[in-house]
């Protein structure tokens, strides 16, 4: 099995010094923005609501640049390329779909990290 984030606990050990309360206490924020930004952004699309997909999409940017989930930040870019050039068009909705995907894998990955 590959795994999908090679650095991401080493990264977080290294943020953590050896509290392992903290440890787990990062985990939980990283996997609680991953959730946060797969429901607003879905629902976004749903309700075709392009101001909540840019405000989730600004408020996760930090994150998943810090913490190199760059598949995910590569797919919300070309979803931000499709919904100004498209609008919320069938690309849209494909882009959605793979970005639903990636983030459950994200999120799947760091809660084996808290176990």
């Amino acid at each position: 099995m590959i795994q999908l984030y090679p650095d991401l606990n080493n990264k977080i050990l290294e943020i953590a010094e050896g509290d392992e309360e903290f440890r787990i206490e990062l985990i939980h924020a990283i996997q609680n923005g991953l959730i946060e930004l797969k429901s607003v952004y879905s629902k976004g699309h749903i309700e075709k609501d392009e101001v909540q997909i840019q405000q989730i999409r600004h408020k996760l940017k930090p994150t998943l640049a810090m913490f190199e989930f760059e598949d995910v930040a590569a797919e919300i870019q070309k979803g931000k390329v499709i919904l100004e050039g498209e609008g919320f068009s069938e690309n849209f909705s494909s882009h959605v779909s793979t970005l639903d995907k990636l983030l459950k894998d994200a999120i799947d990955y760091v809660t084996s990290l808290s176990k």
